[in-house]
Order: C-alpha cells, then sequence, then structure tokens
C-alpha cells in the first residue's frame, strides 16, 4: 500500500453509504496514511476519526447546497499534492456514482498528478441490502439503471422516460426528494403501472435510517414525511416489493409494512 501511496498522489475514495462498517479495507488503509482529507458534507464523524493523522478539510458538497464549488475543490485538491502530501478526496457512496469524479481526475490530469480510485458501496446496494430486497429480480427487472433527479435551480428534469418506464427495470433514483412527484407523473404517463412497487430509503445504513415501501402513484404523498435535508434515494420496481422476510422482520421494517399497506388502498 505504500507504494501505492507515493507523495504527490491524490485518491479518491469511497466513503459508502455511511456506516464505518461497510467501508472498503482499502479505504480505511489509505485513510489511515493521508496527509489530508477532504470531505463531502455526508461523510460520519466515525468514518472521519480512521484519519486521526491527518488534516481534515471539509468541502461541504451536498445537493443544493455546496460551500465550495467544483473548481475550487479541484484546485485544492491539485494543489495539496504539488505540495507533495498525501491527498485523499472522500466522496459518500462510490466516487464513479454522481460523485463528479471525472472533473477531479481531469484536474489531476492537467497538472501531471497521479490519481488513482478507490470504490465504495454506493446507496442502492446497501438500501436493497437494509430492506432484504434485490435489485433484480429473474424474469421481472433484467435491468438496473441509476439516475439523478438533480437538476439546477429552474431547469427541467430530463430524462428518456418512455425507456424508463419499462416494467422489466429497477430504478435506483438518487436525490429524489423534491423530484418524486415529477417522477412519479413522468414514469406513469409514459406507461409504468401505477402499482410499481417503490421503496424510499432515508439515511441508509445510518442507525436514522428510514425504509417506507409503497406504490408509484403513491410516490407524492409518501416523500412528505421526509424532511428536507434528508439524503433520500428512491428504488422504483417489481424487485423491490417487500419480501415476507421484511414485513415479518424486526421492528425497523415495521413502519415500512405500515406504510406499504396505506399506499396500496
Amino acid at each position: 500500500m505504500d507504494d501505492l501511496f507515493c507523495r504527490g498522489t491524490v485518491w479518491l475514495v469511497g466513503a459508502g453509504p455511511g456506516d464505518p462498517e461497510l467501508l472498503t479495507r482499502k479505504a480505511e488503509r489509505l485513510l489511515g496514511q493521508a496527509d489530508i482529507v477532504f470531505y463531502d458534507a455526508l461523510v460520519g464523524s466515525e468514518i472521519l476519526a480512521l484519519a486521526v493523522q491527518a488534516e481534515l478539510v471539509s468541502v461541504g458538497k451536498r445537493a443544493g447546497r455546496h460551500s465550495k464549488d467544483q473548481a475550487s475543490i479541484d484546485e485544492l485538491i491539485v494543489r495539496a499534492a504539488q505540495e507533495g502530501r498525501r491527498v485523499v478526496r472522500l466522496k459518500g457512496g462510490d466516487p464513479s456514482i454522481f460523485g463528479r469524479s471525472t472533473e477531479e481526475i481531469e484536474a489531476c490530469a492537467a497538472h501531471g498528478v497521479p490519481v488513482r480510485i478507490c470504490p465504495g458501496i454506493t446507496a442502492a446496494s446497501a438500501a436493497a441490502a437494509s430492506g432484504i430486497a434485490s435489485l433484480t429480480l429473474r424474469g421481472l427487472a433484467r435491468k438496473l439503471t441509476f439516475l439523478t433527479a438533480h437538476a439546477r435551480a429552474g431547469e427541467k428534469l430530463e430524462h428518456d422516460w418512455a425507456a424508463l418506464a419499462t416494467g422489466d427495470a429497477t430504478l435506483a433514483v438518487y436525490m429524489g426528494r423534491v423530484a418524486a412527484p415529477e417522477i412519479a407523473r413522468a414514469l406513469i404517463a409514459a406507461g409504468r403501472a401505477p402499482e410499481t412497487p417503490v421503496m424510499i430509503a432515508v439515511d441508509v445504513s445510518l442507525p436514522s435510517e428510514r425504509l417506507i415501501h409503497g406504490t408509484l402513484a403513491a410516490l407524492p404523498f409518501l416523500v412528505r414525511t421526509i424532511a428536507d435535508n434528508d439524503p433520500t434515494l428512491l428504488l422504483i420496481g417489481e424487485a423491490v416489493q417487500p419480501s415476507s422476510a421484511a414485513l415479518s422482520g424486526p421492528d425497523h421494517f415495521k413502519e415500512t409494512a405500515a406504510a406499504y399497506r396505506y399506499a396500496r388502498e
């Protein structure tokens, strides 16, 4: 590992969905060797504690509320590497899934800074695991599509709704709370069945995690129970229908079962 993390190198590291135990072993080792860590707003204190020897710099990136713009973050990580420091750019989930990794990779490459990626568990995988569900289902859900519901202020959410409305796909919608009503309307208008199962996951993998099951038609109502600043993921498709294991499981799933029954009525 020492040879992989030379001075003047940048590692884009996935912090996973939040639970420190879902970090990869490689991510933990990189954090333990970093000189400086630039971290996003959703990275928790238990994960940051693994880099006790490093300077910790919050760059505050979160949907809709960025304390630093992307160009400034690029400049910070490049400058730190040029100073001969071992740099970790710590991102929630997986750096390559809506993590704006390309911009940071290109900034490093433009200045001759070596850059590597350490993948992390993405929120969709962690949410399905918490819900005792699969993201695919033989014969019914043969495709898995990741999309973001985040758009710039004043811009319309643009997707190929007809392609997304096919019934044999699971949709994982990141940053989906605000746009949930629009997503539901667009998918139903494009032909997706209103009774399509939906799972809303909030604070995935954390002690405060909430999983709410319902239907696509009920999605605009269900997201009203979620606070503005709660990180929210939407999973849409037959594969995420609550299983008997989930509905008869621990207390964690009781709200899920009640919400699902209400939304189906």
